[in-house]
């Protein structure tokens, strides 16, 4: 299956569910081939008890991606785009083509463990008013990833990736932001779950809408628990059920570009639900916060690339010295 769908269709609204799939797996990939493979392979050990279909929506991939997900896994249905249309956009794409009455978000860059999906979907038969659950998400190395978080505050915003965050590594704020207070080994209600795997109730997606499209990449996912929490539905965090998670693989290639979406995106996401919350005299204060973070950000990559430079100029110099002896 190959075709592209624009962005008008997109916003159209999602379909009832099928008859006999349990969920649709849908994927969002760009030029992560090798770890979209591995991605598809541990999905029939990660949901083996349950019928599933995969999604891969393509967004313009030159590693060949589209050929691998062809030959290799001819079953899964492939949306392959001409150009990167981003996170949120995709993931709608793939949404349009499902028919499972559960709906899961995973990036191709993780490793579902054996039974997860199975786990997750029992425990949203189990709470009918859950609209989300998430897994808990662990690193290449073992160790956990706080995939399950508080909304943002104006103080999070302040520490988080930060130098004051460097300078103050407990802080509350982060902290309070991570959840780190919290057991993670035990399920909870939470603010909102990482996108990069999320069951999502397709009910709940029908009431509330889908992503927002808005988003090229990030905060589409807190956008949207945000959104189903104000249509009265929950959010949990399921730790019993597991997947490993190398992050940045897709956004890692263009790192720059993704920088700047990561904080257009914070603005939207307060300029959208913050806005009225807040007194006015707040709005250029947080313009102005997230465009010193953005500068901060840029300024450290650009440092970072002029020393390697710099290193890599002293040694081919000393190479050539030696060489001339």
């Amino acid at each position: 299956m190959q075709r592209e769908v624009k962005g008008e269709k997109a916003r159209k609204k999602l379909p009832c569910a099928g008859e006999d799939i349990d969920v649709s797996i849908c994927i969002v990939n760009f030029n992560t081939r090798d770890e979209l493979d591995g991605c598809i392979a541990s999905l029939e050990r990660g949901a083996s008890l349950i019928t599933f279909e995969v999604i891969v929506v393509d967004n313009a991939s030159i590693d060949g991606s589209p050929h691998m997900v062809r030959t290799k896994y001819p079953w899964v249905k492939l949306i392959v785009n001409e150009r990167n249309i981003g996170f949120a956009a995709g993931c709608n794409q793939a949404m349009l083509h499902s028919s499972g009455r559960y709906i899961m978000l995973l990036n191709p860059d993780t490793v579902v463990h054996d039974g997860a999906i199975e786990k997750l979907v029992r425990f949203m038969d189990e709470h009918p008013g859950v609209a989300i659950v998430g897994p808990k998400l662990l690193n290449p190395d073992g160790t956990l990833q706080y995939s399950c978080r508080a909304f943002p505050t104006l103080l999070t915003g302040l520490f988080r990736n930060t130098p004051l965050e460097r300078l103050f590594p407990s802080n509350k704020p982060t902290k309070e932001y991570l959840l780190k207070n919290h057991s993670h080994e035990e399920p909870m209600e939470v603010d909102w779950l990482s996108g990069a795997a999320m069951l999502v109730r397709r009910d709940a997606i029908r009431t509330v809408g889908m992503l927002d499209e808005g988003y090229f990449m990030y905060c589409e996912d807190v956008d949207w628990c945000w959104r189903m929490r104000k249509a009265g539905f929950k959010v949990f965090y399921v730790p019993s059920a597991i997947v490993t998670h190398a992050i940045g693989k897709s956004s890692d290639q263009l790192f720059v570009p993704m920088l700047i979406h990561r904080h257009r995106s914070m603005l939207r996401f307060y300029f959208k639900n913050y806005r009225r919350m807040l007194p006015l005299i707040f709005a250029p204060l947080i313009v102005l916060g997230i465009g010193i973070r953005l500068f901060g950000a840029l300024s450290k990559v650009a440092l970072s690339r002029i020393m390697l430079k710099w290193r890599h100029w002293i040694e081919n110099a000393f190479r050539r010295k030696r060489q001339t002896q």
